[in-house]
């Protein structure tokens, strides 16, 4: 009798070619007549693969042998490259990482908007493609992940990790020595936490257990220089609190902002904690053109600052203002696209459904005597009423920048019934901007693309499409 709980075997593909960049940062293949997805790999190389998944249009595979590699190819630069979940795109060049990002952008438009649309401004590349980032979040686990090549070594590993989660595993974080994400003093400081940890026998945390102290590290730097470091704990050991921080304030002067909170829930999420302000102000600031933006240890900013500083002149600049007109901004977050064009405007109203982060948007407004902007707290189909609109007036322009699920339906028809002269679609994922540029097409017309490039060593692309009413 055939043992059915035995594992099937996985079917070997040999010396498939691979074709082309596609959705979510991987590869396109083909082979008898069936297409297969492919992570870790790169147009042009030619790979046997391993089947791991089968669906009725397609299948999903590994790379398991390499008999032909891609002139695309570069040397990743980052010992952590394949096994860390970030950075997957290290084994392209930064001007073929374009080239497939402007694509991605394309595509969606095209297969998903089915619209007419005009030729597409070059992406906007970053000119930082390392230590980009403003703002790391490390995880403390007393489980480290192992490499394959750790364990067949047969060595004994120290477990104790201060790194990234492990892709799909919410269990297994990896040990950085050094990323290549965020600038000076971020990797120093990652590093003395951890040591100073290890020496006074402070217990990495164990998520399945939920035990242990050492939770969690954050680390934001900002373009000002200032710093701020939020260290998260499982319990509350004062003398124990008190000493690594003093000993991080003796280590670390430029540290302008040392925070920590006691998080004794399931989730590293503290949004609904304090956290305490040991030394310093409880925030940072980040600046754009003179104007400052508070921000604190709950607050959301664009992680790459400089780049997202180009995503909002070319932001401003499609919306074409002269100071006369009412702009309505969706989506507004802090405050930032909101109080960044303000000066051009005649009056911004912000929208945005996280109540905190529409306070730290009118304290960017008064810190910068920015008075012609409005905030309101709430969902957007019902914040951006008939109400509002006859209280404040129609909308000459209206830029928005929905999280990745993109806009909601109903907030869609809504701009349909306002039709404001231009709408500019800031959008982290243009699929979902096609689909709602598709519904928009009934009464607007695309008039410009522009891509720019945010993230870079990875898939993720940043689109502006400038909408213009019929």
């Amino acid at each position: 009798m055939r043992n059915k709980s035995k594992k099937k075997k996985f079917e070997i593909l040999e010396g498939v070619r691979i074709e082309d960049m596609v959705a979510e940062g991987k590869c396109l293949a083909r082979h008898d007549n069936m297409v297969i997805f492919v992570a870790g790999v790169a147009p042009g190389d030619v790979v046997d693969l391993r089947v791991t998944r089968k669906k009725k249009k397609f299948y999903e595979a590994e790379p398991v042998h390499f008999h032909e590699l891609s002139e695309l190819r570069v040397q990743p630069f980052c010992e952590h490259f394949g096994t860390c979940g970030g950075c997957k795109w290290q084994h392209i060049g930064y001007d073929t990482q374009l080239y497939f990002k402007q694509k991605q952008v394309k595509d969606n438009l095209e297969r998903i908007g089915k619209v007419p649309l005009p030729e597409f401004d070059p992406i906007l590349g970053s000119e930082k493609t390392r230590y980009y980032r403003n703002k790391l979040e490390y995880t403390f686990s007393n489980t480290s992940w192992l490499t394959k090549e750790q364990i067949q070594s047969g060595q004994e590993f120290d477990r104790d990790a201060l790194g990234f989660h492990i892709p799909g595993r919410f269990d297994k974080i990896l040990d950085i020595k050094h990323c290549y994400l965020q600038p000076d003093p971020s990797n120093a400081i990652r590093l003395e936490v951890r040591k100073y940890a290890k020496e006074h026998d402070l217990p990495f945390f164990d998520i399945v257990k939920q035990e242990g102290y050492m939770r969690n590290l954050i680390i934001r730097t900002a373009n000002t220089g200032e710093t701020m470091v939020i260290v998260q704990v499982y319990e509350d050991r004062p003398e124990a609190m008190q000493a690594l921080m003093e000993h991080l304030a003796a280590t670390f002067p430029e540290i302008t902002s040392l925070q920590y909170v006691v998080n004794s829930k399931g989730n590293e999420t503290f949004h609904d904690l304090e956290v305490v302000c040991y030394k310093g102000l409880p925030y940072i600031h980040e600046e754009m053109e003179g104007i400052r933006f508070r921000v604190g240890p709950k607050s959301f900013y664009q992680t790459n600052a400089d780049q997202a500083y180009e995503l909002y002149k070319k932001t401003r600049e499609l919306a074409n203002l002269t100071g006369n007109e009412l702009v309505y901004d969706l989506y507004t977050g802090a405050g930032t696209i909101a109080n960044f064009v303000a000066k051009q405007a005649l009056e911004v109203i912000g929208i945005e459904y996280v109540p905190s982060a529409i306070e730290d948007a009118k304290i960017n407004s008064q810190i910068n005597d920015i008075t012609n902007t409005t905030f309101y707290a709430g969902d957007m189909k019902d914040i951006l009423s008939d109400e509002l609109i006859e209280r404040h007036g129609r909308p000459d322009v209206v830029i928005t920048d929905p999280p990745r699920a993109g806009m909601h339906e109903d907030v869609v028809q809504k701009l349909l019934q306002v039709h404001p002269n231009r709408i500019v679609y800031v959008s982290c994922n243009p699929a979902t901007q096609a689909r709602d540029v598709e519904w928009l097409s009934e009464k607007y017309e695309v008039t410009r693309v522009q891509p720019v490039d945010m993230f870079p060593q990875t898939h993720h692309v940043e689109n502006i499409v400038l909408l213009t009413a019929k």
